[in-house]
C-alpha cells in the first residue's frame, strides 16, 4: 500500500513470543470453512437426508462454542432477515494429526493455538451482497479481557497484541469479542478450523482451481506448482494457503491476497452447477463438516449448529451475483522498522468500508487486487445464467422502452456504490487472478 514497504522475508529476528510464530505456522486460510458452510447449506436446503445427518449428530450441538447474546433464529424457513456477520477463525494446532502436517510441530514447537487466519464474513441485508474482510495475523489490536477457557475467571486485558494471540488467551470466544472491539458491531456466529479439517473439506468440494504466473517451489510448504491452472485438493491445496515465502513479497499480506484467489474461485465452484446441483457432493460436505466436529477439526458456534439457521443464510447468499462478493484486506501499514511483519490499522480507510456494510451500499474496489503482490487480476468471471423457464422463451408483445418512457415508482434506479480507498486491497468473485512469484 502506499507509504508502506514491506520488508525482505528471510533472516529476520524474533519480535515477540508472537510474531516469531510467522515461521513457525505460516498458516492456512478459513475460508474453506465458508465452503463448508456453503455446502451443508445447500444439502440443507436440497435434501431432507441432511437435516437428519445433522440433527442426529449430538457431537455438533455438545462442542459448541456460546457467545453471548446469541440471537434467537427467526421461525420460518425464508432468507435470513437483517444483516449478519460470521466470523471464521483458522488456528495453527499441533493437536493429533496435524501434527504431521508442520514441520514445526514435529520439531516439538507445540506451544498453544493461534488465530493464524481471521476472516469476517459480513451478509447484508436485501438486497444480498456478501463481504469478506481478511485481518492481518500481525495486525496490533485491543485485545479485551476474554473468559477463561475453565471458568474461573477473566484473563487480563491488553492494550496491544498482535490479533493471532487472541485465540491462545480465550479461544473462540475470546477472537469474536477482539473482532467485535475492532469493526465496532456484533459477531453473531463463528466457527473455527484446523489444517486436518481444511484438508478434509476440501477433498469434499472436488478440489478447487488457481492459477499461478509462474514455477512455484517453496521449500517451507513443500508446495511445487508450474505455471499455469490447477486443480487442487487435500494437502496440496493446503500448502497453497499456507505459502508466503514463494509468492509476491513474501508477507503475510501477500498470502491473504492468495488466499483470497482460492476463496473466489471455490465461490464460484460453490454457486456452479457442479456442486450445488449435485446432490451427492452436498450430502458429502454435510457429513464432512460433522465429522470434522466429532474429531475436534472444527469448532461451531452454538446457533451455527442448527440446520434452520444454515438454510436460511444459503437461501440468503447463494443468488449473490459475482461483483457483489467482495474480498478485502483489512487496511494497515507496517510499524517497527525494516525487519517488522508487524502492522498497525489504517482506521479512517476501514471506517469508510464499514459504515457502508452498515449502511448496505455496494462496493467498489479503486485500490490493488494485493498489499502483498501476491496475485495480479488477468479477466473476468461471468456467472451462468439460468436456464429460461418456458414462459421466459416467448416474450410478450411490448414495446421497448424508448427515451421518452416516463420514470415511475417502479422503475428500477441504480445504488450509489461506495468507492474504497486505495489503501483497501481486494478482489470480486467476478475478477480472475494469478499467483505470482516471488520477487
Amino acid at each position: 500500500m502506499a507509504g508502506s514497504k514491506r520488508p525482505s522475508g528471510e533472516g529476520r529476528a524474533p519480535l515477540a513470543r508472537h510474531g516469531a510464530l510467522k515461521s513457525r505456522h505460516p498458516f492456512v486460510t478459513l475460508f474453506a470453512m465458508l465452503g463448508v458452510v456453503l455446502g451443508v447449506f445447500g444439502v440443507s436446503a436440497a435434501s431432507v437426508a441432511a437435516y437428519s445427518v445433522w440433527d442426529a449428530t449430538q457431537t455438533v450441538t455438545a462442542n459448541a462454542v456460546v457467545l453471548d447474546d446469541e440471537k434467537p433464529l427467526p421461525p420460518s424457513l425464508g432468507a435470513i432477515e437483517g444483516g449478519v456477520n460470521i466470523l471464521m477463525v483458522g488456528t495453527d494446532s499441533c493437536e493429533g494429526e496435524n501434527a504431521q502436517l508442520s514441520s514445526a510441530c514435529r520439531a516439538g514447537d507445540t506451544d498453544g493455538e493461534r488465530n493464524d487466519v481471521t476472516m469476517l464474513v459480513h451478509i447484508s441485508d436485501e438486497p444480498r451482497r456478501v463481504t469478506v474482510v481478511s485481518i492481518p495475523r500481525d495486525m496490533l489490536v485491543p485485545i479485551p479481557s476474554c473468559p477463561k477457557a475453565d471458568g474461573s475467571g477473566n484473563h487480563s486485558a491488553m492494550s496491544s497484541q498482535q490479533i493471532n494471540a487472541s485465540y491462545q488467551y480465550g479461544g473462540l470466544a475470546c477472537t469474536v469479542l477482539t473482532v467485535e472491539s475492532i469493526i465496532e458491531d456484533e459477531i453473531d456466529f463463528a466457527a473455527a478450523i484446523r489444517w486436518a479439517g481444511v484438508i478434509n473439506m476440501s477433498d469434499a468440494i472436488g478440489g478447487v482451481d488457481v492459477c499461478v504466473a509462474d514455477d512455484i517451489s517453496d521449500p517451507h510448504t513443500g508446495l511445487s506448482l508450474t505455471a499455469g491452472t490447477h486443480t487442487l485438493e487435500g494437502e496440496q491445496a493446503l500448502q497453497f494457503l499456507r505459502i508466503r515465502h514463494g509468492i509476491g513479497d513474501g508477507s503475510d499480506l501477500g498470502r491473504i491476497s492468495n488466499q483470497q484467489q482460492f476463496m473466489s474461485s471455490m465461490v464460484r465452484k460453490l454457486q456452479s452447477d457442479s456442486v450445488l446441483a449435485n446432490p451427492g457432493t452436498l450430502l458429502n460436505l454435510a457429513t464432512t463438516a460433522i465429522n470434522q466436529v466429532q474429531q475436534k477439526q472444527l469448532v461451531l458456534s452454538s446457533g451455527l449448529t442448527n440446520p434452520t439457521l444454515m438454510v436460511q443464510i444459503a437461501m440468503a447468499v447463494k443468488d449473490v451475483p459475482y461483483e457483489d462478493i467482495v474480498f478485502v484486506q483489512y487496511p494497515t501499514r507496517y510499524v517497527g522498522g525494516a525487519t517488522s511483519s508487524r502492522v498497525m490499522p489504517v482506521k479512517d480507510a476501514a471506517t469508510v468500508l464499514f459504515d457502508a456494510l452498515k449502511a448496505n451500499q455496494p462496493l467498489t474496489l479503486t485500490g490493488d487486487a494485493s498489499q502483498g503482490y501476491g496475485v495480479e487480476v488477468t479477466g473476468e468471471a461471468v456467472k451462468p445464467e439460468t436456464a429460461p423457464t418456458p414462459a421466459a422463451t416467448e416474450p410478450a408483445a411490448e414495446a421497448p422502452p424508448t427515451a421518452e418512457t416516463p420514470v415511475t415508482a417502479e422503475t428500477p434506479v441504480a445504488e450509489a456504490r461506495v468507492e474504497l480507498p486505495s489503501d483497501i486491497a481486494g478482489q470480486t468473485a467476478k475478477d480472475i487472478t494469478c499467483t505470482q512469484r516471488q520477487r
